[in-house]
Formats: structure tokens, C-alpha cells, sequence
């Protein structure tokens, strides 16, 4: 549960560019300086109100940029503000959104940019981008046995498979349900209406995943401006909280792992997380979820590994609709890195992004559940789940 010497966090405001290609010449000093403007203008504040900024990015190699938290902060006109840079594979957005949760629950800082984005999809090819990926994992013996991120994300969800008897129809229905979301969120890369059998007549890429399960590269930012609770201000109602944040490790190499086909750091990082938020019963108290899909049974395997159903049970549940967007508990409306796009950096910041407007009723209106919407789960993960971060957000009418 939260200290009550430590001062409570809020998304004060946000924004965020289309995620994609951009062939427009614009670059992410563009992006950064116009989702940040956006944010701090959704807040109602004015940037010397801040002072701190938090920048999530990567790798050097997608954004040929060594130094990029000091760059945009200048860009922005935020100088002499602090500003740290922080990477963690696909949970970089993830993990910047925590380091300025704890800038502000410390009591260091009072108010907080923070800042994700990623460049890989305009000016780098595929086969480059598999090869900087399989960097991300143990270079030195998964690398060296040729294993990328698709083989050893099939490995965990095959294993999924033997034990539970998840089939990949249900594994094509979570490409169904994001690619369909993002048909109503004007922002996503991969919009796409299909059915079961065009993801399962795709072409294969590694037993059981077809390309239709994967997710894509993309390009894009997102920012938050995270304040101290006890600040006045704010325009937007509800008020958003940060009511807990979660993060833990497993072992790198997948076959170290006792289980290959468990989150375990997901696991633990959804524990910590819904303990700080007073959560018992995610499956029960989260109204809404965005999880991270890289791979269609990635997503099979977060549900679970996050609470919001039994070990085994997800394929038939999702299936059934019950994390469709009409459903019980809606599951990557924005569409996910599946249907939206998965650009790092930009990816954890996006997704409080998107649940923050949902708790406050402003997302894209095809998107927006009719009913109340009170409390909401955010999870993004490096590796295969190798590093994980959870969030609770909380909507409060004040």
C-alpha cells in the first residue's frame, strides 16, 4: 500500500503522435517536441512548471543518436531541467513512465515530463532491425545459435500450448480483435479487418507463429506529465492516479527458466504493482487493460501472468469475447503493438496514454466502453518477459 508520507502521483496530461512510417521528412525532435507541447497543454501548465524530464528510447543504433535525453530537453526549451535516459528493451516506455513515478514518490521531484519514442521503421530494413533485436537477448550463445526473438518467443508459447492445449485459432483470434480494434483508433499503423483463417493461412515465421501473429515496427512519441498529487491544477476529470507500480526480472536465456511458457517477472512485477494499489483481485478490480501483445500468445500468456484469468484459460476466454472490447474486460482497444504498432520507446508512455483518456471518457468514441471505468492495467516487458513493468491507474472524482 502507498506511504502516506509519500506524495501520490497523477497523469496530468498527455500526448502523443500517430505511430507508423513517416515519410515526411520529420524527424523525432518533430515528434518529441509536439507531443510534448500537447502534453503540458492537456495538463494546463506551462513548461517551466517542470523540473524534471524523463526520456525513454531504445537502442542508438534506431535512433543514431547518442544523446538523446539531453538533445530533446534542450529542444524543447526545458534547459536547465535534470534529465535522465532510460532503456530497457520493449519496456523502455514502460520503465520511463516508473522512473518519473519514483522522481515524484520520493519528494526529489513535483512535476515530470516524461518522454518515449523510437525511429527504426522510416529508415531501417527488416532484416536490420532482426538483427539489432536478437541484441536484445544473450548475443553471445542465443545469438551465436542463431535464435531470434520470433524462434524464442514460439519456444514459451509452444510449451503454453502442450501444457493447456491453447490452439493456434486462439492464438489467431488476438490478431483478429487488435487488428479489428485498430480500425476505430485513427493513430494505428496496422489497421486491418480479417478473420481466423487469413491469420492462419499467413505466411509462417516460427512454429506456431504465422506474420499475421506478430507484431510490427514502428515509428512514434508519447509523453506524460506525471504531477505530486497535492499539486492544485489539472483541467481534466477525473483525476488520474499512478496508484501502484511494478517491476521485476527473470533470467535472460529462456532455457535457464524452470517453466519456459511463464511470465514470472510479470508475475511479479502485477504483484507489486496491485499491492501498492490495494488490488486483490485483478480479474474482479481492473476494468481495463492494455497488455503487451509482440506476439499473439505474448498476450495469452500477460493475461494470465497479470491475473486477469486462470493459468490456461485465456485462449478459450478470449475467444469467447470476454477481453473484446464489449467484453468483460477489454484488452488492447488501442489495437496493441499488433494493431496500433510497437515502437519501444513510445510503447509503455503510449499505453498510459490511451488508458488515462480511457478512465476519463475521451478516447476515439468507437473505442470508448459505455460503461464507467474506474480502474486500469498497464504492462510492457523486455526480452521474452525478461524484464517486465506493471502499472495500476486509478480514476478518482475529486
Amino acid at each position: 500500500m502507498p506511504r502516506p508520507d509519500r506524495p501520490e502521483v497523477v497523469v496530468a496530461g498527455c500526448g502523443a503522435t500517430a505511430f507508423g512510417t513517416f515519410r515526411d521528412a520529420s524527424t523525432p525532435r518533430d515528434w518529441v517536441l509536439r507531443c510534448a507541447r500537447e502534453a503540458l497543454d492537456d495538463a494546463g501548465i506551462e513548461a517551466a512548471e517542470v523540473d524534471a524530464v524523463v526520456v525513454g528510447s531504445e537502442s542508438d543504433f534506431f535512433s543514431l543518436q547518442l544523446a538523446p535525453g539531453a538533445l530533446l530537453t534542450d529542444e524543447i526549451g526545458l534547459v536547465p531541467c535534470p534529465v535522465i535516459r532510460v532503456e530497457m528493451g520493449g519496456g523502455t516506455g514502460a520503465a520511463a513512465v516508473r522512473a518519473g513515478f519514483m522522481h515524484i514518490r520520493s519528494g526529489m521531484h513535483r512535476c515530470v515530463l516524461v518522454i518515449g519514442f523510437e525511429h527504426a521503421a522510416s529508415h531501417l530494413s527488416g532484416d536490420d532491425m532482426r538483427m539489432l533485436y536478437g541484441l536484445s537477448f544473450d548475443p553471445d550463445i542465443d545469438g551465436m545459435a542463431g535464435a531470434t526473438a520470433a524462434n524464442l518467443y514460439a519456444l514459451s508459447i509452444a510449451e503454453h500450448m502442450r501444457r493447456y492445449g491453447t490452439t493456434e485459432a486462439q492464438l489467431a483470434a488476438v490478431s483478429v480483435k487488435n487488428h479489428g480494434n485498430a480500425l476505430d483508433n485513427p493513430g494505428a499503423h496496422k489497421p486491418m479487418s480479417i478473420t481466423v483463417a487469413d491469420v492462419l493461412a499467413s505466411r509462417p515465421v516460427s512454429t506456431p507463429y504465422k506474420l499475421l501473429d506478430c507484431s510490427i515496427i514502428s515509428d512514434g512519441a508519447a509523453a506524460v506529465v506525471l504531477t505530486a498529487g497535492d499539486l492544485p491544477g489539472g483541467r481534466l476529470r477525473p483525476r488520474v492516479y499512478v496508484a501502484g507500480s511494478g517491476c521485476a526480472s527473470d533470467h535472460v536465456r529462456l532455457g535457464d527458466r524452470p517453466e519456459l511458457h511463464r511470465f514470472r517477472s510479470k508475475e511479479r512485477s502485477r504483484q507489486a504493482a496491485c499491492a501498492m494499489a490495494g488490488i486483490e483481485s485483478p480479474a474482479r478490480q481492473i476494468d481495463v487493460a492494455e497488455v503487451y501483445d509482440a506476439f499473439t500468445g505474448a498476450e495469452l500468456q500477460g493475461i494470465e501472468a497479470l491475473g486477469l484469468g486462470p493459468a490456461g484459460t485465456a485462449g478459450a476466454a478470449l475467444e469467447a469475447g470476454e477481453f473484446s472490447r464489449d467484453g468483460r474486460l477489454p484488452v488492447n482497444l488501442s489495437g496493441g503493438l499488433i494493431g496500433q504498432g510497437g515502437a519501444p520507446g513510445a510503447t509503455g508512455v503510449m499505453q498510459i496514454v490511451t488508458l488515462t483518456r480511457l478512465l476519463q471518457g475521451r478516447y476515439w468514441p468507437a473505442l470508448q466502453p459505455q460503461r464507467s471505468l474506474r480502474t486500469a492495467l498497464a504492462d510492457a516487458h523486455g526480452g521474452i518477459a525478461t524484464v517486465s513493468v506493471t502499472h495500476v491507474l486509478e480514476a478518482r472524482d475529486e
